[in-house]
C-alpha cells in the first residue's frame, strides 16, 4: 500500500471515529444540573415506588429501553400511543403488547417532572433513567447516565420488526442485528443478561415444545426436565392458552448473572437465548458471564450506556413532550 492510500484509510478511519462518537459526545452526565436538578431523584422515587409494588415493572422499563432504542433510536418513540392519524404506534405492535409494562410509571414521572420544571426533561431521558434505575434496585447496578436526548415525533409499528430481533433469531443474527445498532458481539450477550428478570408469553417458545422441526418435536438444545416443567404451564396446540413463565425460573425478579449458568445448564427459554452458548461465536461469552458476576454487571452497566446513545435526537431536533404518549 503506498504513502497516499494509507493516508486515506487513516482518514477515513478518523472520520469513521468521530461520526460514530457524535451522539454519544453530544449527551452529557449532569445535563439537568441546572434546569432541573431533581430531574434524576424525581423518576428515581417513581421507578422505586412502582418497583416495591410489583417487582415485575423493572424487567419491562429495562426492555422499553432496549425497544425504544433500536427503533428510531432512543427517542422516546415506543411511548408514544396510536392516535386517529396513526393507528398503529410501536407500543402496539404484538412485539411490543402486551410484552413491554410501565408505560403509566414514565407517565407518572413526567407529570412529576412538568410539575417542577416544565417542558424540561424529555421522556427519552426519563426511560434512560428509568431503566437504570430498575438496574439498580433489583441488581444493585449502577452507572451514570449521560443525557439530553430530545423526543421523536415518529411512531410506526411496522419498523418494529425491522428493527428489534425476534425471539427466534440465531446468534448469527443476533449478532448482524446489534451490529446495524453500533452494537459488539459482547455487547450483545451482555446485554441479554437483561433475560435475568422479566417473563415471556408461551407463544414465543411453544415450538420448542411441540413443533420444532419435521424430525423431532422438541429442541434438543433444552433440558428435557426444564422441557416438561414448561409444557405444564404452555398446552399443546390447539390450546389457545398464552400463559406466562419466567425467563430465568433460578432468580427470576433478581438481575445478575444467573441466566448464563441456565444457558450452560441448557434452559434457555427463548431460541434466542439458547443459540448464545450452542453457538460457538458467542459461546465462550457466555462462559465468561457466568463465570464473574461481578466483571458482567460492570459490563451491562457500560452497554446500556452505550446502548442508550444509539441515534439520539439533541439540539434542537425533536421535541420535549408535555406528555410521553402524545407529540406536542
Amino acid at each position: 500500500m503506498d504513502n497516499t492510500s494509507m493516508l486515506q484509510m487513516v482518514s477515513s478511519l478518523v472520520l469513521i471515529l468521530s461520526v460514530s462518537s457524535l451522539a454519544s459526545a453530544s449527551l452529557k452526565v449532569g445535563f439537568y444540573s441546572s434546569t432541573c436538578p431533581s430531574a434524576e431523584e424525581i423518576v428515581r422515587s417513581t421507578v422505586n415506588k412502582a418497583i416495591s409494588d410489583n417487582a415485575g415493572i423493572a424487567a419491562g422499563l429495562i426492555r422499553m429501553h432496549f425497544h425504544d432504542c433500536f427503533v428510531r433510536g432512543c427517542d422516546g418513540s415506543v411511548l408514544l400511543a396510536s392516535t386517529p392519524g396513526n393507528p398503529v404506534a410501536e407500543r402496539d405492535h404484538f412485539a411490543n403488547n402486551p410484552s413491554l409494562r410501565g408505560f403509566e410509571v414514565i407517565e407518572e414521572a413526567k407529570t412529576q417532572l412538568e410539575a417542577a420544571c416544565p417542558q424540561t426533561v424529555s421522556c427519552a431521558d426519563i426511560l434512560a433513567f428509568a431503566a437504570r434505575d430498575s438496574a439498580l434496585k433489583v441488581g444493585g447496578i449502577n452507572y451514570d447516565v449521560p443525557s439530553g436526548r430530545r423526543d421523536g415525533r415518529i411512531s410506526i409499528a411496522d419498523e418494529v420488526p425491522r428493527n428489534l430481533p425476534a425471539p427466534t433469531s440465531s446468534a448469527h443474527e443476533l449478532v448482524s442485528n446489534f451490529s446495524r445498532k453500533g452494537l459488539s458481539a459482547d455487547e450483545m450477550v451482555t446485554l441479554s443478561g437483561a433475560h435475568s428478570i422479566g417473563v415471556s408469553h408461551c407463544s414465543a417458545f411453544s415450538k420448542r415444545l411441540y413443533s420444532f422441526n419435521d424430525t423431532v418435536t422438541q429442541d434438543p438444545s433444552m433440558d428435557s426436565s426444564y422441557a416438561e416443567t414448561l409444557k405444564s404451564n404452555c398446552p399443546a396446540p390447539p390450546s389457545t392458552t398464552d400463559s406466562t413463565v419466567s425467563l430465568d425460573p433460578s432468580t427470576p425478579i433478581r438481575l445478575d448473572n444467573k441466566y448464563y449458568e441456565g444457558l450452560i445448564n441448557h434452559r434457555g427459554l427463548l431460541t434466542s437465548d439458547q443459540t448464545l452458548y450452542t453457538s460457538q461465536t458467542t459461546r465462550e461469552m457466555v462462559q465468561s458471564n457466568a463465570n464473574n458476576g461481578a466483571s458482567w454487571a460492570e459490563k451491562f452497566a457500560k452497554a446500556m450506556v452505550q446502548m442508550g446513545s444509539i441515534e439520539v435526537l439533541t439540539g434542537s431536533d425533536g421535541e420535549i413532550r408535555r406528555r410521553c404518549s402524545l407529540v406536542n
